[in-house]
């Protein structure tokens, strides 16, 4: 294996989508080759495709995910900007909760697009990077080793590679390859909880909405779903439920289900406007966790990123993050030449599993909750989804610290152990013996909205 990064010079990168991408780019450098090879026949305009089946439903980039990819494609959020992204204080969402509305409060910013226009433009900045090259209609049936490096099969020619990156999402063949070299399989831990999203598309002025999106939390037993603004003047609305509460695929019984929420802005802002297209709809969302980490004789200079490695339910918005951040991973080995030293990779596979620790503990806590299963019992987690609740009930009542404090750790820009700051404890136990004070009032999402009062039980009032 080669001994150092400068001695890697065939990189072949499995699957060209957003990780993939990404990863492109963190390894890039003068005198190298990076191969992306991705089965699907990659568009020339921003246009979904078949191999990111969730490419049609909503899509943003968290903050810190757009900081991470800044980092390593310089101007991107310009890109993006001026190809009509709209830029989102995430304090100013309408947000329904199981307590109340969210206040209007400072937060972070995000840009909201879609997930075609995301790729597209991600794909123009890697395509003119050094060295790269992209292959689309390429499948790869396997990986082979050589002397030094690997030989990656697909049914037109054997690619030569010092360093592999697989990063080919959901449907990685990865488990078949290490089984044909021998390598033991790894553990795979899955949640599930059945969540399926129907979408459509409306067209509306950008002064139509009084809202910078809206978000109706689901429940148990209770559906939920978005509406958020992207690129061209258009909104993307989507129902959200889990199992049962599943949305329709068509479109009388989606617009059903939007007004059975327990607000009905998301129908309202659905019938505001011209619609584009048919209702699409999305239910590859469970929680999927490879345990490279636990494999023994991992072999050298292979690595796995993104949804191949830990796939997340899409609906919280974290995999393109987490992506994100596995590429500054890839970059920084290689910086230090140990991607193809012995271990190096293992090391690697570790680091990236232990960056989706946190958005994998989010997003299969909520789900397990949708899903009706147990909640952990280790003492730490039955009190930390305690204290969450808590801060949720007094965001419901108007502390925007709280708000702001639940925000940051969903964006990836603090750790858990923010949210148990003195600051918010003293807050809470106040408010605890002090009371709550009023709810935060429903905001005003259209303009023939009547603000109306939240309780606990639900919306009194308001544009119905």
């Amino acid at each position: 294996m080669a001994a150092d990064g400068e001695h890697v010079r065939d990189v072949v990168v499995v699957g060209a989508s957003v990780a993939g991408l990404l990863a492109a780019a963190a390894l890039a450098r003068d005198g190298r080759t990076v191969t992306l090879l991705d089965r699907d026949d990659l568009p020339a305009t921003p246009e979904a495709r078949r191999g990111v089946p969730q490419g049609r439903q909503p899509h943003l980039l968290l903050h810190r995910g757009l900081r991470a990819i800044e980092g390593l494609l310089p101007g991107f959020a310009d890109d993006l900007r001026g190809a009509g992204a709209v830029a989102v204080d995430t304090g100013h969402l309408a947000w329904l909760g199981s307590v109340g509305w969210s206040p209007r409060s400072r937060q972070l910013d995000v840009l909201l697009a879609t997930r075609p226009l995301v790729e597209h433009l991600m794909r123009q900045r890697v395509r003119a990077l050094p060295g790269v090259r992209v292959v689309a209609g390429a499948r790869v049936e396997g990986l082979r080793r050589r002397d030094v490096g690997w030989w990656v099969d697909t049914a037109e020619q054997a690619w030569p590679a010092d360093l592999v990156v697989d990063a080919s999402g959901r449907s990685s063949r990865l488990p078949t390859w290490l089984d044909t070299l021998g390598v033991a399989p790894a553990t795979v831990e899955e949640v599930d909880a059945h969540v399926g999203y129907s979408t459509v598309r409306v067209r509306l002025p950008a002064d139509r909405v009084g809202a910078a999106g809206v978000v109706v939390l689901q429940q148990r037993g209770r559906g939920g779903g978005l509406a958020l603004p992207a690129e061209g003047g258009w909104w993307t609305v989507t129902g959200i439920g889990a199992g049962e509460q599943r949305p329709p695929r068509d479109l009388a019984g989606l617009r059903d289900f939007l007004a059975a929420l327990p607000d009905d802005s998301l129908a309202r802002i659905a019938a505001a406007g011209p619609l584009d297209g048919d209702v699409v709809t999305h239910r590859q969302t469970g929680n999927l966790r490879h345990r490279y980490d636990r494999v023994r004789g991992w072999p050298d200079a292979l690595v796995v990123v993104g949804d191949a490695l830990c796939a997340f339910d899409p609906v919280y918005g974290q995999g393109i993050t987490v992506a994100a951040l596995e590429a500054h991973v890839l970059r920084e080995a290689d910086r230090r030449g140990r991607l193809t030293t012995p271990g190096g990779a293992a090391r690697v596979v570790r680091t990236c599993l232990r960056l989706g620790a946190v958005p994998w503990q989010i997003a299969t806590g909520e789900d397990r909750a949708l899903a009706g299963l147990p909640a952990s019992r280790a003492p730490m987690s039955v009190l930390a989804g305690r204290w969450i609740g808590e801060l949720g009930k007094m965001s419901a009542h108007g502390d925007a610290d709280a708000q702001v404090a639940l925000g940051r750790v969903y964006h990836l820009v603090a750790p858990p152990l923010a949210l148990f700051h003195p600051r918010l404890l003293a807050r809470g136990l106040r408010a605890r013996v002090r009371g709550y004070g009023p709810p935060v009032p429903r905001p005003v999402v259209l303009p023939d909205d009547v603000p109306g009062e939240v309780h606990e039980a639900g919306v009194v009032g308001g544009g119905r």
